[in-house]
């Protein structure tokens, strides 16, 4: 987490790109619908080169939307980028490609971080290749391609890439998992199940749209996979934005070993369960496995972004980037979500021989059990666990089927 001293959370400029990209995810959250994968934090370093080269309206907007002044724009994007890079298990990116033709203001190029600058000519095909093997070095083959196509007209682009990765560090067992209820409901997934001493990985919270059930699921280096369950009557947008609230810890959680017995939130059930030994309690947990992949394009949600008056092709309005007029023709996003296992796959031979013996024991004692089980659609957000900067958050319709050849 840490390099040459400096964390996430090591200096108030940080905290401060912190607040605000949490911010924009909570914005871009109330928007989302179906199942989705977004990054926030993937979008906010750009917005942020381009507020500092921006003027007049398309700067003002871009402010707003970043939630920092337009003057220290670039500063918080280059502190937070070097932040980001301190992260175990996260790589973060920015290239910078211009047309051969047009002039860059130095002072703004030279803001970027180093490395990051590239040219490209009218061989289009040939460019738009060199990018997409950008995309996809930068991200281990994840997002095998630039979202962005270049046209004839192109003259800049600016791009960031984001890969994170963690280890659990608790495994869960696969085992099929068939809903009763639901939108599920009748479909044989891929489920996963563990159980373990930490009851307080999972809460209840009330927000003013309905309750909500979060678990976290720890990674092995600084990174935490937040799932959340809503009551079925809320929103993706809804369940989302209280995610990064919890995430923020802006909203306070009941933890599961303080709540009573019975049904106490969505997916949630707290009850004793007879055991022929003292136990303490435990947190049982059912969910699934899946993959999530979406396209963005920024635009659509213009205001959102500040990219309003920054894509109107009928004026320029980056003078601080070159001399050139510009304006904003495309603006997209490719983001992939995977939740498994492990990754890791083994097999076993167990032998059990029966031999005539005593009676078996018999139970005489009881545990509590905070039993949470995520069979319907849900959202995630994976976050920094220092910083409570939330990297990428979605919302899970299709979760992955269990193999066939296992059932």
């Amino acid at each position: 987490m840490t390099t040459a001293g400096t964390t996430l959370t090591g200096s108030r400029a940080s905290a401060e790109a912190v607040r605000a990209v949490n911010r924009l995810t909570r914005r871009w959250a109330s928007a989302a619908q179906d199942g989705t994968a977004f990054s926030a934090t993937g979008v906010w370093p750009l917005l942020a080169f381009l507020a500092d080269g921006a003027a007049g309206p398309a700067r003002a907007e871009l402010a707003e939307a970043l939630g920092v002044p337009a003057g220290q724009a670039a500063g918080a994007a280059r502190e937070l980028l070097a932040a980001l890079a301190s992260v175990s298990g996260l790589d973060a990116a920015l290239g910078l490609w211009a047309h051969q033709g047009l002039p860059l203001r130095e002072e703004w190029r030279t803001g970027l971080p180093a490395g990051t600058y590239g040219a490209f000519g009218d061989d289009l095909v040939t460019a738009q290749e060199r990018l997409d093997r950008w995309a996809s070095e930068r991200t281990g083959g994840l997002v095998e391609r630039m979202p962005v196509t270049l046209t004839r007209d192109a003259r800049m682009v600016l791009a960031g890439a984001l890969a994170l990765r963690t280890t659990w560090r608790q495994p869960f067992d696969e085992q099929p998992l068939r809903p009763d209820t639901g939108p599920w409901q009748g479909r044989t997934l891929r489920g996963l199940h563990r159980r373990g001493p930490r009851p307080d990985r999972v809460g209840v919270t009330g927000t003013p749209d309905g309750f909500v059930t979060a678990l976290t699921v720890p990674g092995d280096n600084g990174i935490d996979v937040h799932l959340v369950l809503g009551e079925e009557r809320m929103t993706p947008g809804q369940v989302l934005t209280a995610g990064v609230e919890i995430v923020e810890r802006a909203l306070p959680l009941t933890p599961g070993g303080t709540l009573p017995h019975g049904h106490v939130g969505p997916g949630l059930h707290v009850e004793q369960q007879p055991t022929v030994s003292p136990e303490p309690p435990s947190l049982d947990v059912r969910t699934v496995a899946y993959e999530v992949r979406a396209d963005h394009d920024l635009l659509s949600l213009a205001p959102l972004f500040g990219l309003t008056t920054a894509s109107d092709a009928n004026h320029g309005h980056f003078p601080g980037i070159s001399p050139h007029p510009l304006a904003i023709g495309q603006a997209r996003q490719s983001a992939l979500a995977q939740f498994g296992p492990l990754g890791f796959r083994s097999a076993a031979v167990t032998a059990v021989m029966a031999a005539p013996g005593g009676a078996p024991p018999q139970p005489r004692y009881e545990s509590t059990v905070v039993r949470t089980v995520l069979d319907r659609p849900f959202a995630f957000l994976a976050a920094d666990r220092e910083s409570r900067l939330v990297l990428v958050a979605g919302w899970v319709t299709d979760p992955t089927p269990y193999p066939p050849a296992w059932t």
